[in-house]
Parts: structure tokens; C-alpha cells; sequence
């Protein structure tokens, strides 16, 4: 009976003696799962604003620019995404706003010089910029075909421009002549004298830049 009792009791300390490291272990393991679920949460949670699509001054730098583009068609051929498709004189050409340059540039045969031409920037002068010179010498100079080609061929160069390159810029044009640039963010002069007035617009094979002013051949 004794001997019973003592091989009962030897069971219970024995008992008692393995339950701290049973619940140890199972908290051990408890913590070890917990942190793997953490970590892989942290790991599979995204970057903060990654991919983001960018704002503000950015995001307009990769479009056309300023106060002369609110007159640009919404829609059609004549609209940003209609010059976008067409080669430079024929985008101009669906333009109301550049209707004389492109009679002078059919009037020089420059069409298919423009529109075959490869990754070329136009500096675009409206109706308004051509009102400025007196008509009697627009009218000389549209009858006179190698004067005419001098002065719309300064007003090509053969390279496309972004809005950076023209803060502090010199360019060779295609008479082969020299024209200057400067300015920054929507604000930006050729030759000191012809504003921008709608920029950065995209054509199939030109960047455009329309200005108020005609370039004249230094």
C-alpha cells in the first residue's frame, strides 16, 4: 500500500515538474509563428506610393502649354490628339490658327520637305504673328520663293525639343542659320522677341511650337 502511494506521488512531481517546459514551448512556437505572419505581411504590403502617377508641374511638362493652346480645337483633326497623327505641315494645315503659314509653306513647296522630314522641331508663327508685318512686304516676300524658303526654313530645327532645352538654348536652324531660346516653366521667347504661345505640341514627326512673332534670319 505504501510503495502504491509513493509510485503515485513520484507521478505527480514528475508531471508537475514537465508542465513549465510544456508551456514554454508552446509559447515559444507561438511567438515563432506569429512573427513569420508578421514578416510575411510586412513583405507582401506594396512600397508606399510606388507607381503613383506624378502631379503638378510634372505631369504638364509632358503636354503642350500655354495661353495661345485654348484656342486649339477639343476634338477632330485639328485637336491635340488629331495633330498628334498627322506629319507636321499636314497637322498644321487642320490648325485655323496657322492657316497663313501653311499657305506660305505650300507657297515654298515645303510640304513634303516638312512632312517627310524625321524628328524636327517647328516653331510655328499664328495669323496674327504673319498681321504683323506690313502687307505689302508679306506680299514681296510670298512672291519671292527663295526668300520665302530662307525665312520658313529658320523656323525649323532638326532635332525635337523639350520645354528644357529652350530655357537656355542655341539651335542651328535649316537655312543654317542660328536661333536662341530662353525661359522656364509656361514662359519661354525665340530670338528675344516671339513669345510661345502654345508648346510642346506633339505631330507624327514634329514637336511644335507656336509663336506670335515671325523668326527672321539673323
Amino acid at each position: 500500500m505504501n510503495a502504491l502511494r509513493l509510485r503515485r506521488a513520484a507521478v505527480a512531481v514528475a508531471a508537475a515538474a514537465a508542465l513549465p517546459f510544456s508551456l514554454a514551448a508552446c509559447s515559444d512556437s507561438g511567438s515563432d509563428t506569429s512573427a513569420e505572419a508578421g514578416s510575411e505581411a510586412t513583405s507582401a504590403a506594396p512600397p508606399a506610393q510606388e507607381n503613383m502617377p506624378s502631379t503638378g508641374t510634372d505631369a504638364a511638362a509632358d503636354g503642350p502649354f500655354g495661353p495661345g493652346c485654348a484656342s486649339v480645337p477639343k476634338d477632330g483633326a485639328g485637336s491635340f490628339d488629331g495633330m498628334a497623327k498627322d506629319p507636321v505641315a499636314t497637322a498644321a494645315s487642320n490648325n485655323p490658327a496657322l492657316s497663313t503659314l501653311v499657305a506660305a509653306v505650300k507657297q515654298a513647296g515645303l510640304v513634303d520637305t516638312l512632312n517627310n522630314a524625321k524628328d524636327i522641331t517647328v516653331f510655328a508663327p499664328t495669323n496674327d504673328a504673319f498681321a504683323k508685318i506690313p502687307k505689302a512686304d508679306l506680299d514681296k516676300v510670298l512672291a519671292d520663293k527663295d526668300m520665302l524658303t530662307k525665312i520658313l526654313t529658320y523656323h525649323v530645327v532638326g532635332q525635337k525639343l523639350t520645354p528644357k532645352q529652350l530655357e537656355n538654348g542655341s539651335f542651328e536652324t535649316l537655312q543654317k542659320g542660328t536661333l536662341t531660346t530662353e525661359g522656364s516653366g509656361e514662359a519661354y521667347t525665340v530670338n528675344d522677341s516671339s513669345k510661345v504661345v502654345c508648346g510642346n505640341v506633339p505631330t507624327a514627326n514634329a514637336t511644335v511650337y507656336i509663336v506670335d512673332t515671325v523668326l527672321m534670319p539673323k
